[in-house]
């Protein structure tokens, strides 16, 4: 009997390498720049689904803008760093799930597509965009250095647009670091079906992860624009107050996420009624 093609995720081949992305465990390493501010609570609000509940300070929101290098457990990306390498941009709110801290990505660009699909699997809504850093090196005068007076910023464009521009200039070492984002991730994994509407898997997730290490997390004074021409509302949630900007690099390793809530067909078929 002819064997079928096999992979863990799409294109499916003979010997299953084909896959754009491979099996679990995912190991990162990535440098990040986060501007945390405060919108209209209203507006993050309307982003949350019903299991989850809004965070005490409901406006909060964490604008992050990372660069990762990441790979799975035999290392065979790094041996090929267009496998490897991505950046992205997203959008974090704060939220509550039964009552204790959470966190959601409401809004994600990435520029490599297995990230992209990769994210899909982890409940991450991601999209295409172009991201760029400020990168840092030990020597030269072409990079500012992780200390006071750094000065790091990073762009996003999708389809043409402008998404979000940000800049940090660094004063001290952080004594909290950033906390919008320090929440567990609570994301939705959703799936249409192929025949209607209503999705074929739509679970809530906690996007967790082990193994975590950080560098030092300096703070600093920052910007943040974001575009008012785009296909989400980000006018919406644009920033009202701006908090702080935090530079820092960071590791985690994921394997799975645990399902928290799961709807049936028949019960999202009577909210779309």
């Amino acid at each position: 009997m002819r064997q079928p093609p096999i992979g863990y995720t799409f294109p499916l081949s003979p010997d299953g390498r084909a896959s754009l992305v491979p099996p679990p465990p995912w190991h990162y390493s990535g440098d990040f720049l986060i501007v945390e501010y405060r919108t209209n609570p209203e507006a993050v609000i309307a982003l949350l689904p019903p299991e989850l509940e809004p965070a005490d300070d409901a406006g909060a929101v964490a604008a992050i803008f990372a660069d990762w290098q990441s790979c799975s457990d035999d290392l065979h990306e790094l041996d090929d760093p267009i496998q490897a390498q991505y950046k992205e941009f997203f959008l974090v709110v704060g939220c509550k799930y039964n009552g204790k801290p959470a966190s959601r990505c409401v809004y994600i660009w990435v520029d490599k597509d297995f990230a992209m699909y990769r994210g899909y699997i982890q409940g991450f809504p991601k999209k295409l965009g172009s991201i760029h850093l400020t990168r840092t090196f030990p020597v030269g005068k072409a990079a500012p250095r992780v200390e006071a007076g750094g000065r790091f910023s990073a762009t996003c464009t999708a389809g043409s647009r402008f998404v979000a521009k940000a800049s940090v200039t660094l004063r001290e070492i952080s004594k909290t670091g950033p906390t919008v984002n320090d929440p567990p991730m609570h994301n939705t994994r959703h799936f249409p079906a192929y025949d209607g509407l209503v999705p074929d898997v739509y679970e809530l997730v906690h996007s967790g992860g082990f193994d975590r290490s950080a560098t030092e997390i300096w703070e600093g004074d920052a910007t943040l624009t974001l575009g008012s021409d785009t296909i989400e509302d980000l006018n919406a949630i644009a920033p009202l107050e701006i908090m702080k900007g935090y530079r820092f690099s960071f590791a985690y390793t994921v394997y799975g996420g645990k399902v928290l809530a799961q709807q049936d067909k028949s019960a999202l078929l009577e909210v779309r009624r």
